[in-house]
């Protein structure tokens, strides 16, 4: 189920800011607050209000059509029974996983034996 996956070079922070950021990887406004998911080199440091630091972004390369179900369910039910904490995020037709850097390793060979 799981046999490509990337692995962005860059190290990741989860930010709650004070409004979007500029060079944010996604930035998210719910209305109650806007989310920043941003490579640690571009933080904008005025706009945090709290902050995940030391986070890698996996992508899953394949193309998720809309009408699939079970993809992510059956991605964090992996990782959960190996205690690894995930974030998601959603594009279109692509997901991807936030995970703490001391976690990696151990979430690719989770990821890589799923069938």
């Amino acid at each position: 189920m799981v046999n490509s996956i990337i692995v962005r070079k860059e190290r990741f922070s989860i930010v709650k800011s004070k409004s979007p950021m500029k060079d944010a990887f996604v930035n998210i406004n719910d209305g109650k607050e806007i989310t920043a998911i941003i490579d640690e080199n571009k933080i904008e440091k005025n706009k945090i209000k709290s902050i995940e630091k030391g986070l890698k972004c996996i992508t899953f390369n394949i193309i998720l059509p809309s009408s699939m179900t079970g993809f992510i369910a059956k991605v964090s039910s992996a990782l959960a029974r190996k205690k690894i904490p995930i974030f998601v995020i959603s594009s279109y037709s692509t997901d991807h996983i936030l995970i703490k850097e001391k976690f990696l390793k151990k979430a690719i060979k989770t990821l890589r034996e799923l069938k």
